[in-house]
């Protein structure tokens, strides 16, 4: 979690664009196969896990499948995480160190969560930890405080941090917001999971958009936790590249939907999972720890 790659060239879906540049466009049995392996998280106050298919797939816990929802002729799948932003939020704004690191904020010239990340790095440093992630081992959190949309469908679901101590410093805040940060990616792990039990087809990449996926942190642990590449737009607001699109159809610059997102969607950057062994263990842990968390949740 040190470092943040932005290249696009080993992009599976940079590839797919200038191959198709170079070569005849793929044809939509090719294009189906290639969105089947590819979900869209749409990442603000909530998260939306959008994955398409070509025939229908009913998954306890998601919604859907609706056809031609997002892409004509294909079904969307949609899966979703109550309060992410919002959780991330809230842990900071009610910490007693909120105000602390506002001050240190203004003081560095940036904005919070830059701060939380740099008080991450300074803190790997003094304990000569190889990689950030590594730091958050005895917190965890269960980030269900608004329910759990997806995978459990269970609104009385409720949020638990375990690991907590009496610390009340700026460093401990950036312990806790790395841990929610993991617990939110373990989350989106579970949603895969949960859909590829029925689906029987794996997701290789994950395309990112939203007010969180402008977080390095937020990306970097997402492609740590779930094994799969981030893929980033190259437009800040993609979501309303989306309207764009409709838009262009509508008006007849584009004859399709599938021609206008060829001619109006470009890669951004991309975010690689670590390929550190320990990095892969420790989210495993983690992960699995976080499953016992729901379970006795549920129990009791």
């Amino acid at each position: 979690s040190t470092s943040t790659s932005t290249s696009t060239s080993t992009s599976p879906l940079a590839s797919s664009e200038s191959e198709s540049s170079a070569h005849e466009s793929p044809s939509p049995k090719e294009l189906c196969r290639s969105l089947e392996r590819r979900m869209t998280l749409i990442s603000g106050t909530s998260t939306c896990h959008m994955l398409q298919s070509s025939e229908p797939v009913f998954v306890d816990g998601v919604w859907g499948p609706y056809k031609s929802a997002m892409v004509p002729g294909m079904y969307l799948t949609e899966g979703g995480q109550t309060a992410t932003g919002s959780l991330v939020d809230h842990v900071i704004n009610t910490h007693p160190a909120a105000e602390r690191v506002r001050a240190l904020a203004a003081q560095r010239g940036c904005n919070v969560y830059e701060v939380l990340v740099q008080l991450l790095e300074e803190q790997r440093q003094r304990r000569q930890l190889k990689h950030v992630c590594q730091l958050a081992a005895e917190l965890h959190m269960l980030p269900d405080f608004l329910g759990n949309r997806s995978p459990l469908g269970d609104s009385a679901s409720r949020g638990a941090v375990f690991g907590l101590s009496l610390r009340q410093d700026a460093d401990h805040l950036a312990l806790l917001y790395l841990a929610t940060v993991q617990a939110l990616a373990y989350g989106t792990r579970h949603i895969l999971e949960h859909i590829e039990a029925v689906r029987l087809q794996p997701v290789e990449v994950m395309i990112m958009c939203g007010g969180s996926a402008k977080s390095a942190l937020y990306c970097q642990e997402h492609a740590d936790a779930t094994g799969c590449e981030i893929v980033l737009p190259a437009e800040p607001d993609a979501v309303l590249v989306g309207a764009a699109v409709l838009g262009a159809v509508a008006s007849g610059v584009h004859a399709s939907v599938i021609e206008a997102m060829r001619a109006m969607n470009h890669v951004g950057g991309g975010v690689h999972p670590q390929r550190d062994p320990a990095v892969r263990a420790y989210h495993e842990a983690k992960y699995q720890i976080f499953l016992k968390m729901h379970a006795a949740q549920r129990e009791y």
